[in-house]
């Protein structure tokens, strides 16, 4: 799992001061940064096997810390990236490419009035929800991995 870390970037007249990742050649990645909080802390996430360069700029140096979020970071830091917002889209779209909203709507109103005693299920009904239930959470499970992959 990535490293999160937290830095505050630095505008002074001439320049931005910016976290420098480990440096690799072009195309490869070896950290992401995930959004800045609404405190001014850029959450960054360095994934396995890479560690920070020790020559920060002193700026960026003086503010850097490891986070292990609480579970109110947690939630603001999945609110306010672009990238945990593009992975929930694209969960949503794995769902939607299978089934649409409406048949989720169904299915949830046939799994309430079952659960609640008050639906019989119809033939085939069981199967279809069974199945229904258990390639959104294939689809979920992805949107997690996909999430872990930053250290959240």
């Amino acid at each position: 799992m990535a490293q999160l870390f937290t830095y505050t970037k630095v505008v002074d007249a001439v320049t931005t001061h910016y976290l420098r990742f480990p440096e690799l050649p072009e195309g490869q990645q070896t950290g992401q940064e995930l959004c800045t909080l609404a405190d001014g802390r850029t959450v960054v996430a360095v994934f396995d096997g890479f560690t920070l360069p020790a020559d920060q700029p002193a700026t960026v140096a003086a503010s850097l810390a490891p986070l292990t979020p609480t579970a109110g970071e947690l939630e603001d830091i999945k609110a306010a990236s672009p990238i945990v917002q593009l992975i929930y889209a694209d969960t949503e779209q794995r769902i939607r490419s299978k089934y649409s909203a409406s048949d989720e709507a169904k299915y949830a109103r046939i799994g309430v009035g079952v659960a609640l005693g008050m639906y019989a299920f119809g033939p085939g009904e069981q199967d279809e929800l069974i199945a229904f239930g258990t390639y959104v959470e294939q689809c979920r499970t992805w949107g997690r991995a996909e999430r872990a992959k930053f250290g959240l």
